[in-house]
């Protein structure tokens, strides 16, 4: 195994254009795997653009949890999603009574991922599960797998991704969870990481169905991402509920969506609090993403929905406790910030945040 120069495929130096593989009969198939979760999915769709701008042509497929496939599956370079359901297969292997079926689903799973030979495999999630799935996957005649070499700040890295992969790439430790996609994609392939950066996601569209007549918005809205799988990354409801009075002022109504009966119940309470703001049903997050898309803006603490925010290129103000932010958060763009502070930012933080994202 190598962890140098990648094998393979010749490396560039200029477009991707001059690397030799603009000159093959048959487009390039690579595999990309990435299982989960929503922030992680969310953060590999830059990295799936890059390949899809060095190689116009490329067939690129995404293995994924079945829960964030149609997530993966509306980046514009995503040719097929391969689901699964490592988390649940896992769980239910140990069961008598679930044992056959989900025998027969890891059966069906192992066909659809190895229908097409790839000539690239890239495991950006770098865990054993990962590896597992970059191991099973078939390979073309001179096709490669690729990995990192390493552990980087802040994200789990186990090492059977070495062990599997022919080829292990390092990667510098201290670096953001799109970048160090986008730079593994990059370094395997032979091209120069883009200056931009492009999620796929395009204009989404809302859906129509969501709101009933009478209960559709006329004002412009924010969308209050304050759900999260994590105490300790929540914001007050008084600061939220503050927040919220201030931009009722400028014109602006408040939405609330939720994903479980907390996040629910917090939708709820909010919006008994402030007049006009509306609790979006529980939606799928397909459906969620459009519903988003239209919208003014999203201010939220970091989450899945707030990373969303990000790739639809939304005005978004994301919230910290802590400083975890270099690795999760918007990255360089001026309609797009984070506020950190601890043990929590302040609403004037947040909100002179939100005024300069509008302004921007």
């Amino acid at each position: 195994m190598s962890e140098t120069e990648p094998l393979g495929l010749p490396t560039t130096s200029g477009s991707p254009a001059s690397s030799g593989l603009s000159g093959r009969q048959a487009p390039l198939k690579v595999l990309i795997v990435k299982l989960s979760s929503l922030g992680d999915v969310v953060h590999t769709m830059p990295a799936v653009m890059d390949i899809q701008a060095a190689f116009p042509h490329a067939q690129i497929d995404w293995v994924v949890e079945r829960g964030f496939a149609p997530m993966a599956a509306r980046c514009a370079a995503v040719h097929r999603v391969i689901p699964c359901e490592l988390r649940r297969w896992r769980k239910a292997f140990f069961k008598s009574n679930t044992r056959a079926q989900t025998r027969a689903e890891w059966q069906a799973f192992k066909a659809d991922l190895q229908r097409d030979a790839y000539d690239v495999v890239i495991d950006l999630q770098g865990l054993t599960k990962s590896a597992v799935v970059a191991w099973l996957a078939r390979l073309a005649p001179n096709g490669k797998r690729y990995a990192m070499a390493n552990r980087t700040d802040g994200s789990g890295y186990e090492r059977p991704t070495r062990w599997v992969a022919d080829v292990a790439i390092h990667i510098t430790p201290y670096i953001h969870a799109v970048d160090r996609g986008r730079v593994l994609c990059a370094k395997a392939l032979g091209y120069e990481v883009p200056a931009s950066v492009n999620y796929g996601l395009g204009q989404a569209q809302p859906n129509a169905n969501v709101n009933a007549p009478d209960s559709l918005p006329t004002h412009p809205l924010v969308v209050f991402v304050h759900g999260t799988s994590r105490a300790d990354k929540e914001w007050p409801l008084s600061h939220w509920y503050e927040l919220g009075q201030r931009l009722k002022a400028t014109g602006l109504d408040v939405v609330l969506p939720h994903g479980n009966d907390e996040e629910r119940l917090r939708s709820e309470a909010l919006a008994e609090m402030l007049p006009g703001a509306i609790v979006w049903p529980r939606m799928s997050l397909d459906q969620l993403t459009s519903q988003m898309a239209p919208c003014t803006g999203v201010i939220g603490v970091d989450s899945g929905l707030s990373h969303i925010a990000v790739a639809l290129d939304l005005p978004h103000v994301q919230i910290y406790n802590f400083d975890t932010a270099w690795r999760t958060g918007p990255e360089g763009l001026r309609r797009q910030t984070s506020v950190i502070d601890a043990p929590t930012p302040t609403v004037d933080a947040v909100w002179h945040a939100w005024q300069k994202c509008l302004q921007a």
